[in-house]
C-alpha cells in the first residue's frame, strides 16, 4: 500500500485482519439483482473444482430450482467439491424448505456435495422449547453471503432466494482470478461446517466428528471455546501474513459474537472516527436500528460529513407481512426518527443526513460504507452486517474492506450522470454499488407515520432484543445449576 496515502489512511485494519493484494480490474460491480442469478448459475455450472455457497438460506421456488440444476451440471461434468452453508432454523423453516431442496444433489452425487446448517450456541433448553419457528431466528443466525467458484467468488449481503434474485435491491461484488482469498474464505468457511450440523440423504441432521461438542446439548462453554479457538487461530496465521504490493488490498472482516470474535465491529467502530476535513462517509441499511456504540461514535467522536441511505417503510421487506411483522417497517421509521432527533438535539444536522431510499414494486436491502478522500471512492464495505444490533451480538457476518488506488475501479463505483443537484452534492454510494436507478429515488425522510402507534409498533424491535438477552442469560443460568447438579 503506497506510503503517505492510502496506507495512512487504512493501514492499521491490517492489525485486525488479514490483507490481500489484487488487481482492481480483477473486480466487477455487479449492478442489478438478475446480475447477480445469472452470475451464479454460469459460474455454478462452469466450476471445475469447487464451489462453496454460504448464505442464510435457499429459497424453495422455480427461480431457485434452476440454479440447483446449474449446479447439478457443474457436479455433473466435473469432480467439484460442494459446500453449502445455511443456517439451521432458517433453512429447516416449513415443509418444502432450504434442506429438501437441496437434498437431490446429495442422494445424485454423495461424498462430493457437504450441505451444512449452523446452529447458534445461545438457542438452547428452554429456550429451544419454548420458542417457535420464525421467532426462534431472532436469538442468533448464520448470516454470511459468500460465494465461491474456483479461484473467484462474490461478496454480497443477497441471500439465495427469489426476490434477491429479481427486485430486491443489494450490493455484489465479484473477485476474478483471486485464488489465495478464495482459498481463505475456503479454510474459514469449512471451519464453520464442521461445527454445525451435516445433511444427510435421509434428511437428517448429525454432528459427524464426536471428538467436537454439541451445539445446544452439549457444554455451552466448551463448544464456544472450541469454535473460537479454531477461527482465532486461523485469523492469526493469515493475519501475519504480508499482503504483496498492488492497486487493490481486501481485508476480510469477521463479526461472531457467540465465539467472541469481534474484528468487523473494532474496524467499523475506527472508520466511523473519520476526522479528516476532506473525507466524508456515507453509509448504507436496509434496516436503520444502530447499536449504541455505532451512534456514540458518529454522534459525538466524529467530524467527518456522514449521509446514510436506509429503507423508506414502501421499500421495506417486511411490508405487508403478516402479524406483529407487518409493524416492523413503521418501527424502523421510529427508530429514524428517534436519531435524527439526537442529531437535531447536538446541532449536527448539516454535518449528518439521512434519506429514504424508494422505489416502485422493490425492496432495499443495502448495506455497506463508502469512504471517500478528497472526493475520490477510496475504500468500501461490502458484505452482510446491518450495522446493527443482530449483526454485533448476535449472527455470524462477514464483509470485507476494498482499499483501491486502481482508477478504473474507483470509475465503476462512481457514477456521477443520474445524480442531480437536488440530491446531496457528494452522494455517489449506490452508484458505487452499481445500482442504475436515478437520484429522483432518493428522498429526505418525511415526517409520515410519527404517529402514538408507531410509537407501540417499534417496541418490537426492541423488545425482541431485550428478550432474547435475558432468555439467553436464562439458559446460562440453568445449564450452570445442571453442572452443579452433577
Amino acid at each position: 500500500m503506497e506510503k503517505g496515502g492510502l496506507d495512512e489512511l487504512f493501514g492499521w485494519i491490517s492489525e485486525f485482519a488479514p490483507s490481500f493484494s489484487i488487481n482492481g480490474n480483477d473486480v466487477t460491480v455487479l449492478k442489478e439483482p438478475d446480475s447477480f442469478y445469472q452470475e451464479l448459475k454460469k459460474r455454478s455450472a462452469s466450476a471445475k473444482e469447487r464451489i462453496f455457497l454460504t448464505s442464510l438460506y435457499l429459497g424453495t421456488g422455480k427461480i431457485e430450482q434452476e440454479l440447483v440444476d446449474a449446479i447439478g451440471e457443474g457436479l455433473a461434468g466435473n469432480k467439484v467439491k460442494l459446500v453449502v452453508l445455511l443456517d439451521h432454523t432458517r433453512g429447516s423453516r416449513g415443509n418444502p424448505n432450504s434442506r429438501t431442496t437441496l437434498l437431490p444433489l446429495i442422494q445424485k452425487y454423495g461424498n462430493t456435495v457437504t450441505v451444512a446448517l449452523y446452529h447458534t450456541p445461545d438457542l438452547r433448553g428452554l429456550l429451544k422449547r419454548w420458542i417457535p419457528e420464525r421467532f426462534n431466528e431472532t436469538i442468533g443466525l448464520q448470516h454470511m453471503k459468500i460465494y465461491l467458484f474456483d479461484d473467484s467468488l462474490i461478496i454480497s449481503g443477497a441471500n439465495l432466494s427469489d426476490t434477491y434474485f429479481t427486485n430486491r435491491q443489494d450490493r455484489y461484488y465479484l473477485f476474478n482470478h483471486c485464488k489465495p482469498l478464495c482459498d481463505f474464505f475456503a479454510g474459514l468457511i469449512d471451519i464453520i461446517v464442521r461445527y454445525s450440523f451435516q445433511l444427510s440423504s435421509d434428511n437428517q441432521l448429525e454432528i459427524r466428528d464426536p471428538s467436537l461438542e454439541h451445539p445446544y446439548e452439549g457444554d455451552k462453554t466448551t463448544y464456544v471455546n472450541q469454535v473460537s479457538g479454531e477461527v482465532t487461530s486461523y485469523l492469526d496465521r493469515y493475519r501475519t501474513r504480508k499482503a504483496e504490493s498492488g492497486d487493490t488490498w481486501v481485508f476480510p472482516l469477521f463479526q461472531m459474537n457467540p465465539f467472541n470474535i469481534r474484528l468487523d465491529e473494532a474496524v467499523t467502530r475506527r472508520l466511523f472516527q473519520t476526522d479528516p476535513t476532506d473525507s466524508r462517509l456515507y453509509l448504507a441499511t436496509g434496516y436503520f436500528n444502530l447499536t449504541d456504540d455505532y451512534k456514540e461514535e458518529i454522534l459525538h467522536r466524529s467530524r467527518t460529513q456522514f449521509d446514510i441511505l436506509t429503507s423508506s417503510p414502501q421499500a421495506n421487506g417486511f411490508l405487508n407481512a403478516g402479524g406483529i411483522a407487518g409493524s416492523i417497517p413503521a418501527a424502523y421509521t421510529f427508530v429514524e426518527s428517534e436519531f435524527l432527533n439526537a442529531v437535531n438535539n447536538s446541532r449536527q444536522e448539516n454535518r449528518i443526513r439521512m434519506w429514504e431510499y424508494s422505489r416502485d414494486r422493490w425492496t432495499f436491502h443495502v448495506k455497506g460504507l463508502w469512504y471517500f478522500h478528497r472526493n475520490v471512492p477510496v475504500m468500501t464495505l461490502i458484505g452482510s452486517p446491518n450495522f446493527g444490533f443482530r449483526s454485533v451480538f448476535r449472527d455470524l457476518e462477514a464483509q470485507v474492506a476494498v482499499v483501491t488506488s486502481n482508477p478504473n475501479l474507483q470509475a465503476s463505483t462512481r457514477v456521477r450522470q443520474w445524480c442531480p443537484t437536488r440530491c446531496f452534492n457528494d452522494w455517489n454510494a449506490e452508484c458505487r454499488s452499481g445500482l442504475n436507478i436515478s437520484c429522483e429515488l432518493f428522498a429526505p425522510i418525511s415526517d409520515y407515520l410519527r404517529t402514538g402507534w408507531v410509537l407501540l409498533a417499534s417496541l418490537f424491535i426492541v423488545v425482541m432484543e431485550a428478550t432474547s438477552i435475558n432468555l439467553i442469560h436464562l439458559v446460562t443460568v440453568e445449564q450452570e445449576l445442571k453442572k452443579n447438579e452433577q
